[in-house]
């Protein structure tokens, strides 16, 4: 999960990530910022994200994002 928080602190540093369960709904993320996150995790983690899979409770929170990464790589 560092490496996860890492690459989300260098695209919006400062932002509380362990904490904050809101980052699409209170715009800390924005679409632009989803879509090269996506292509970032998806090189970083070797996960395939779907359309289905950019919904923003998979994008609110570290954990939540964390816990997507799993399930792909899992093959869900």
């Amino acid at each position: 999960m560092e490496e996860l928080k890492n690459i989300l602190e260098t695209m919006h540093p400062g932002v509380d990530y362990e904490n904050c369960t809101a980052l699409i709904d209170d715009h800390i993320l924005g679409s632009f910022d989803v879509i090269n996150l996506v292509s970032e995790l998806e090189e970083a983690f070797d996960v395939e994200f779907s359309p289905m899979d950019i919904v923003p409770q998979n994008f609110n929170s570290l954990q939540a994002l964390w816990r997507t990464i799993l399930r792909l790589q899992d093959g869900e």
